[in-house]
Formats: structure tokens, C-alpha cells, sequence
């Protein structure tokens, strides 16, 4: 086998490498969103009467707003326990129950207070509801009373930053569970169905050229678009209904049957190709209320990162828990086919970890047909089975790394670290260690991402959320694309002129090909600003300039005041992480955060209660204040064309066009054509709408 390949060769055989992994995703959900109940209950299960979804991208960020209705089948009043998973980087502000017919908006309130909050109005038979964060795993949502034969009305709103990869954007509405907590699973049961009515809108919005949008799970769903004043806005629905002929005339009816909250629902959109590098600016002032504004910068790098072609040694670290049980057979051959498309100059080794971590080769191999065939014959030796012990499992793959050699560890893990060393300072301090960067696929909703993307992060790796609805090979094309090619390292921002303040996140670190930065901060007066942005790449340092502007007056983004306030509340996170136990000053600068931004977090719940009762407590209305305004901003870039963001057109920062997946090198040897063919988007389905 020769060890002199081209670098098209390099990039095609790195994507096979990953191949192992798509096989590995394909797994059936575990459980699914749903209203609970005690197991061996005597009541009827509460009904979702109706569940539907709007979703709004624009801008950079996705707003999703849910409303539903349950029912009360039997003749006592019940309470409503609705559980989901928790929403990627979700920034939930906006709790709504219908109290006798009039939406009563949530205040953010400290959660063990909250809490004490309901439970006294519900013995006292008030009308109260509560959203609380189970940890990493569930958002859960309580409402008191549930009258007998009657239904309740609640409304949740959240936003989340929509940044594009590859010029490709990813929105995933989680339903699926991912079955992590065994002693919720056995005491609750669930039911997972919309009786009447399921609707999931979501609109798509961008000053930019958008060429595609795409569900690849969900083939039912009716993509449209529009032109408006030349701009491209697209629209795709899904619906319970299906479409029965009548028995009287030869025309079609709508007729709703269950739809399962089983399934993610994940939306791909494309911008066109060519786009330059860029620097966009969202802001929100109101001069009116405060000299305060609020500034979110979103850094979109030129293609200008070369290619690797050096030889690395990598490391699969592969969950071989009890969860895995049903995929068991199809990872090994994954891996074995993954393994033979390894690049000559490449070494690899394998680890399997359940209970403890097992090497499954003795040391790192050369890239030869007998080598894979031994480490396959080995693999096969393992039956999943038993915990997780992910600690031992990423101990290992750290142990006896070539210092004259790059290397890398791909973890892939469904599960949550449960055996052995748990506490997540230890892992960080482990990859502090060491100089080597770690992959993870997170698989599931309840993956332990508060652990897993932490310690990703300190390696300068990356971590990749995976949801079974995803479009696989899209993930590859981006893995590929990031591992063949150099990275943005020590990432730093210089503010000079007017200035901007409270900058969020804290620590960037690296920043891979095809990748967004999103930075969040606050100015006290308008005017122009510089701004650089450098960066060490393969040992030598770059800076990439420009002016702006901030506005004085900007009315129409309110939502990245509550962004902003989630960002900081990270890095307060992302602090105690490398304590030895939970600093209170910190917990308290996030309880407060959170109750002045109206916040859903592990020390805040959102808590309804009459509005009489909110005066009662001396409760203030602030966040009811900001909901209402954050409404009506909503309504207004709802009826107007989407804005231009991009704001160094006078003085570019980048000058390459943004990475995508038709520029040539991130798809290895593969064409522009061959590969947005592979990827669907040359293949959608439109139905066009007259706009």
C-alpha cells in the first residue's frame, strides 16, 4: 500500500474513515415527549388534544413557539405533568397558561421557591402551572387544574442561536428521549400522541440567498416558497391530516389521525454557494428605556484554512454499554469498513468501555488489510453489556499517545458516565493533560452534553449533537472538512473606539473550517468601533479587520438580550466546572441573571400564578414587561422583509468566500454536483407559492 496519496485522496479516504459512525446513529428511539402518569394509576391517561409548532428562522437565531391543549377524560380534576427533552443551547423566556380564558404570562422565579410556590397554590385548588429543567435531561411542565371533561391551553416560546456550518444551517425539534434515567422510566408512564390536531410550521427568512430547505426524516412535509420584493423565503409544514376520499362526492377531506411525539424533526436549509467571508451584526437598543444595548456579532470566515496531509494516529473510544445492545452488529462492521479506508500513513487503535474500558488492539496499528482483520476478530470477542464508565474508557485513550505524532480520539456515546469516576472536574483535568484533540458524537437527546461538550472544549476538539432524523452524511461532509484541514487556534477579539463590553463567551479557543463564532456584548453609546479578530493557524498568527457601526436606536431584535444572558450564564457555568465543589457567589450571579431575563435554568423555574397572586408575593411583572415586547417585535419582522445583517461591506474582514460544501476541498475528491446531490439538495421537491 503506497504512503504517498494525493491530498484529494487524503480528504475522500477521511470520509470513509466516519463512515462507521452513521451506522451507529441509526438506532430507535427510546422514549418520546409526552404527558406522564403514575405506572398502575387507576385514572385515564390525559390527552394532548392538539400540539403545534411555529418556528421562525431569521436573523441567526430560531424562535420556536409551542402551544398545546390537554384534556381531562375523567371525573376528577387531575394535574398535568408534560415532559420533553431539552432543546439544544434553548434560551426558554416565555411560559403562558390560560387562567379562565386569559393567558397569565410566567415570571422566572428561584426554583426551590417556585416550586414551594405551586405546590401551596395547588393545595389551595388555585389555578397555577410551573416549567422546570430536570437537569441535562428534561424540560418539565406542570399544570393545576385539569377540570373533568374539560381542557387547559399553555404556551412556550424559546430561541436558539442558528448558525450555519458549511454554509448549511440545522434546526432539530427534539421529541425523542433518550432513556438515560432508568428510575423515571420505571415509575411514570406516558402517553406520546396528539389526539386531534399536530401542526410543525417552520419559516425560513435570510437576507441571503437561501436555495434549499429539507426535512430528511419527515418526507411528508410540504416545502414552499415565496419571492418577496426579490427575496427568497421558504416554508415547510407538516400535518396529522391525511387525505381520504368522501363517500358522497370525488373530493379530497382532511382527516386528523394520532401523530406520535416520537420522532426529532430536523430542518436543513442551504444558503447558495459563493457567499463571501463576513462579519454580521444584530443589535437591540432602546434609547427610550436605557442607554444599555445589546450586540451580537456572528463571524463568518473565508476559506483561507489548508489542507493536513501529515499522518495521525487515531483513537476510537466506542460506548459498548447495555444500550447498545440492538446496534451492536452493525458498529463492528462500520468499524471494519471505516478501517479499511484509513489513509497509508495513519495508525489507529480501538477501546470498548462499558463497566471498565477493554483495549481491543494491542497498541497503535499500521493501516494493513491483516491488521483490521485482527482488531474486527477482537471487536467481535465483545457483547454489549453492563454501565458506563466513560471516565477509564477516554483514560485509556489518552495513555501512550507518539508526541511526534497528531492524534485524535472520536468518541462516540449514547450513554451517561455512571460507573467508576463521574464528576466532571476529573475529566477535565484529565484532558487538560494532554495534547491531543478529542471528537465527540453525542447520540440522543439525553446525552450527558453538560459533561461531554466541557471536556471536548478543553481539548480543543469538537462536540456533535446527533439526532436520529438527522441527514447523516451531511454530519460527515462537516467531520471531513474539519480533520483534513487546519484550524483557527487561540481565537481572540480587540475592541478599540467605542467599546463593547461584557463580551460573551469568555474563552473561544478553536474554530474549525466551515464553522460560525457568535459573540454577544453590551455598548453604552452608538457610534463606530474596530474590531479584530485573530487567530494562530499551524503556528503562525493572522488578524482579520474592520469598522462598524452600533446604532443608536434598534428595536426589532429584543431576544438577544435573553441570548446575551444565557451566554454569560455559561461561562459562570463553564467556571465552576473546574472547582472542587459548587461556588455560591456564582450560582447566585446566575439565580439573579436569570430572574432579570425572565430564564428557564437549573437554579430558575417559570411559574404562573394569578395575577393576584403575583402581587400577592411581591412578585414584579418584569418578565411579563419583556415577553410583551418581545411579541410585538415578532409581529413586526413577521410583516417585513428580512434585514441585510452583513455589516463590513466598506471594509471586508475576510477575502475568500465562506467554506460550503461545492468549493472543492471539504468533500475530498467528490465535485460540487455529486456532492449536493448526495446531500438531497439538488433533489427537493417544491411546491412554489405566488408571493
Amino acid at each position: 500500500m503506497s504512503h504517498h496519496r494525493s491530498l484529494a485522496n487524503i480528504a475522500k479516504n477521511m470520509l470513509s474513515v466516519f463512515l462507521f459512525i452513521a451506522v451507529v446513529f441509526v438506532c430507535p428511539a427510546a422514549l418520546a415527549s409526552g404527558l406522564l402518569k403514575p405506572v398502575q394509576s387507576q385514572y385515564q391517561d390525559l390527552k394532548i388534544q392538539s400540539h403545534h409548532v411555529s418556528v421562525v428562522i431569521e436573523d441567526g437565531y430560531a424562535t420556536t413557539s409551542i402551544e398545546q391543549e390537554f384534556f381531562n377524560p375523567n371525573d376528577t380534576e387531575l394535574e398535568a405533568l408534560y415532559t420533553f427533552p431539552v432543546p439544544q443551547k434553548a434560551v426558554v423566556g416565555e411560559f403562558v397558561y390560560w387562567i379562565n380564558g386569559k393567558p397569565v404570562i410566567a415570571e422566572a422565579v428561584a426554583k426551590d421557591k417556585a416550586r414551594a410556590i405551586y405546590n401551596e397554590q395547588k393545595n389551595q385548588g388555585n389555578a397555577t402551572a410551573l416549567t422546570e429543567k430536570n437537569s441535562f435531561k428534561t424540560f418539565e411542565m406542570r399544570v393545576f387544574p385539569v377540570q373533568p371533561q374539560q381542557q387547559v391551553k399553555v404556551k412556550l416560546v424559546y430561541v436558539q442561536d442558528a448558525l450555519l456550518d458549511h454554509g448549511v444551517g440545522r434546526y432539530v425539534y427534539p421529541m425523542e428521549e433518550g432513556g438515560v434515567d432508568e428510575q423515571a422510566a420505571s415509575f411514570w408512564t406516558r402517553n406520546d400522541r396528539a389526539e386531534e390536531a399536530f401542526t410543525f410550521n417552520v419559516t425560513v427568512k435570510s437576507a441571503y440567498p437561501v436555495d434549499g430547505l429539507r426535512l430528511p426524516a419527515h418526507p411528508q412535509a410540504l416545502i414552499s416558497q415565496s419571492q418577496q420584493d426579490g427575496q427568497s423565503v421558504w416554508y415547510s409544514e407538516i400535518t396529522n391530516q391525511s387525505q381520504q376520499q368522501t363517500t358522497e362526492a370525488n373530493e379530497a377531506q382532511a382527516v386528523n389521525s394520532p401523530f406520535r411525539l416520537d420522532q426529532d424533526i430536523v430542518v436543513y436549509w442551504r444558503l447558495k454557494d459563493g457567499l463571501p467571508g463576513r462579519l454580521d451584526m444584530i443589535a437591540y437598543r432602546d434609547p427610550q428605556r436605557s442607554s444599555r444595548g445589546t450586540v451580537k456579532l456572528t463571524f463568518t470566515p473565508g476559506d483561507d484554512l489548508g489542507v493536513i496531509s501529515q499522518g495521525r494516529d487515531w483513537t476510537f473510544v466506542l460506548d459498548k454499554s447495555g444500550s447498545m445492545t440492538g446496534d451492536y452488529s452493525t458498529l463492528v462492521n462500520g468499524v471494519e469498513r471505516g478501517l479499511d479506508k484509513l489513509p497509508a500513513d495513519d495508525r489507529f487503535r480501538i477501546i470498548m468501555f462499558d463497566d471498565s474500558a477493554h483495549m481491543a488492539t494491542k497498541g497503535f496499528l499500521p493501516v494493513t488489510a491483516e491488521n483490521i482483520q485482527n482488531a474486527i476478530a477482537s471487536v467481535n470477542r465483545y457483547q454489549p453489556d453492563g454501565g458506563t464508565n466513560l471516565y477509564e474508557g477516554i483514560e485509556s485513550a489518552v495513555s501512550h499517545l507518539d508526541a511526534d505524532r497528531p492524534s485524535g480520539i472520536v468518541l462516540v456515546t449514547d450513554g451517561v458516565a455512571n460507573v467508576g469516576t463521574t464528576a466532571k472536574r476529573e475529566f477535565l483535568k484529565l484532558m487538560q493533560k494532554y495534547d491531543v484533540r478529542l471528537y465527540t458524537f453525542i447520540m440522543g437527546n439525553s446525552a450527558n452534553t453538560p459533561l461531554l461538550e466541557p471536556m471536548t472544549k478543553v481539548s480543543n476538539g469538537f462536540a456533535i449533537s446527533v439526532s436520529t432524523a438527522d441527514d447523516m452524511l451531511g454530519h460527515l461532509m462537516n467531520v471531513t472538512s474539519k480533520l483534513t484541514h487546519q484550524a483557527y487556534r487561540n481565537v481572540q477579539l480587540d475592541i478599540d473606539g467605542v467599546k463593547i463590553k461584557d463580551l460573551t463567551p469568555a474563552q473561544i479557543n478553536s474554530l474549525y473550517r466551515g464553522e460560525q463564532l457568535t459573540v454577544f456584548g453590551h455598548y453604552f453609546k452608538p457610534g463606530q468601533t474596530r474590531i479584530t479578530l485573530s487567530a494562530t493557524v499551524n503556528g503562525q498568527k493572522r488578524e482579520y479587520k474592520t469598522e462598524i457601526n452600533l446604532p443608536e436606536s434598534a428595536l426589532m431584535n429584543p431576544e438577544i438580550e435573553r441570548l446575551w444572558a444565557f451566554s454569560a450564564i455559561r461561562d459562570l457555568e463553564d467556571q465552576m466546572n473546574y472547582l472542587e465543589q459548587k461556588d455560591s457567589d456564582m450560582e447566585q450571579a446566575i439565580e439573579s441573571l436569570a430572574v432579570e431575563y425572565g430564564l428557564l435554568t437549573d437554579y430558575t423555574s417559570l411559574l404562573v400564578v394569578e395575577d393576584e397572586v403575583f402581587e400577592q408575593l411581591s412578585i414584579k411583572r418584569q418578565n411579563k414587561q419583556r415577553v410583551e415586547k418581545e411579541q410585538l417585535a415578532r409581529q413586526q419582522r413577521g410583516q417585513a422583509n428580512a434585514a441585510p445583517t452583513q455589516v463590513d461591506h466598506a471594509q471586508p474582514m475576510f477575502h475568500q468566500s465562506a467554506p460550503s460544501y461545492s468549493s472543492g476541498s471539504g468533500g475530498g475528491s467528490l465535485n460540487g454536483f455529486a456532492l449536493l446531490a448526495l446531500l438531497g439538495f439538488t433533489a427537493w421537491r417544491v411546491r412554489r407559492h405566488q408571493g
